[in-house]
């Protein structure tokens, strides 16, 4: 017997929250092959499997907490699957579901279950969709009951144990409309007035999130924040990656986004205005000389920063190619902890999700945020005349304790010359 124990997920982390389990008990685990994911405060990761052999034992289930070294599960050694494992016992359960199916679309008195997203649509939990497989089923036959039209396992449970009460299929003499309409008028009562799942779902708060808070509520309790504002022409880059873009993407294989100009005109106003790039330590300033960008990205399990280590020093096909890949890895949860970690400064691009103005909260001990929004044509002044412009506002939270209403606003400037003229980049000016 072989066990599964945490693994040690980073520096100063001694605590996990199980996350879902991609194998079951009873299932068959090749070596190496993901068992189930760990959450931490800083990231998800998967357990992997020691070495082949069947899911004996689940000691920890989803949402529960375990220590960094506790056995959560244990694996019962075998170099294969059991002869016939393939086969379950779920083939009555499959003959009772037709024939339920089979005798409501007969006497056309049940109407079909509204269409739902398949088994491989993200709203169907993983614990379902291996009960929809084992047992034969699609997502689309199970009505679901989790927020937001989850398809939960309980939905799937309840499901199963609707079609074992279900009554045997009858002889051709009775399966006319006539003989069962009393039998089946009295089945769709029952569907209908069986008790409705309540209408709220409580799950506890994963470790990504707990940290999430702490530290936002932190940035508001210890930090002086103030947000100030600009609105940025994005004509002229715009017209810039109109022009590039297919010779770009031929040359480097990756596509010429907005992001790397940013970071770039970015960094050029961090050079001139430090202490946006700096942080309180007790009572003294640290300036940082160097210039490691977090990028905020939406991922599976919430928003997380990975860090740009040394921006300053990468090319626009470098930037897009890292930003590109944080942001696939951090939709699988495949984001490492160490990529979490530091940072002197951060951009968050709420434009992606068509946010057209926020207030972005400093990423404690950085001093500043930079917050990018959606692209909107508006009509604006120029040389006297009223014309319409792809025009974007930016926002830069900062520490007033540290920066001054008078720095914080010429670094916005900066950036929106730098942007509207982004020739200006490549020539340092």
């Amino acid at each position: 017997m072989v066990e599964l124990k945490v693994p040690t997920v980073g520096e100063s982390i001694t605590e996990v929250q199980i996350g879902d389990w991609l194998k079951g008990e009873g299932e068959f685990v090749e070596k190496d092959q993901p068992v189930v994911e760990i959450e931490s405060d800083k990231a998800t990761v998967e357990l992997s499997a020691p070495t082949s052999g069947t899911i004996s034992k689940v000691m920890k289930r989803k949402g529960e907490r375990a220590t960094v070294g506790e056995v959560i599960g244990q694996v019962e050694e075998s170099a294969a699957p059991p002869a016939g494992k393939a086969e379950k016992s779920g083939d009555g359960v499959k003959k009772a579901v037709a024939a339920e199916r089979a005798s409501a679309e007969l006497a056309g008195q049940i109407p079909a279950p509204a269409p739902h997203p398949s088994s491989e649509h993200p709203w169907v939990v993983p614990a379902a969709r291996r009960a929809l497989a084992e047992h034969g089923l699609k997502a689309e036959e199970v009505e679901p009951s989790g927020r937001g039209g989850r398809l939960l396992k309980e939905d799937v449970d309840r499901y199963l144990e609707r079609a074992k009460e279900a009554p045997p299929p009858q002889s051709p003499a009775a399966q006319s409309p006539a003989a069962q309409a009393p039998a089946l008028v009295r089945q769709a009562a029952a569907l209908r007035t069986e008790e409705v799942p309540d209408e709220i779902e409580i799950v506890p708060l994963s470790p990504l999130r707990r940290r999430v808070a702490e530290r936002l509520v932190e940035a508001q309790h210890t930090a002086a924040l103030l947000t100030t504002f600009n609105e940025v022409d994005m004509l002229a880059v715009m017209d810039l990656r109109q022009r590039h873009r297919e010779s770009f993407q031929d040359k480097h294989g990756v596509k010429l986004g907005f992001m790397s100009f940013f970071v770039k005109a970015t960094i050029e106003a961090l050079k001139r205005f430090p202490q946006v790039n700096a942080e309180i330590r007790g009572t003294d300033v640290v300036y940082h000389n160097y210039y490691d960008i977090g990028i905020a990205v939406g991922g599976g399990k919430g928003l997380v920063v990975p860090v740009l280590r040394g921006a300053d020093r990468m090319s626009f096909a470098q930037l897009e190619k890292a930003i590109a890949d944080f942001g696939q890895r951090a939709r699988d949860n495949k984001i490492k902890i160490e990529e979490l970690q530091g940072g002197t400064f951060t951009i968050s691009n709420g434009g992606v999700y068509g946010s057209l103005l926020s207030t972005p909260i400093v990423n404690p001990p950085q001093s500043g945020i930079l917050g990018l929004h959606a692209i909107q044509e508006r009509p604006v002044a120029r040389e006297g005349q009223v014309v319409i412009r792809p025009m974007m506002y930016i926002a830069l939270t900062y520490d007033h304790r540290l920066v001054d209403g008078r720095e914080a606003v010429l670094f916005l400037r900066q950036i929106k010359e730098l942007i509207e003229e982004p020739s200006r980049i490549l020539l340092e000016i």
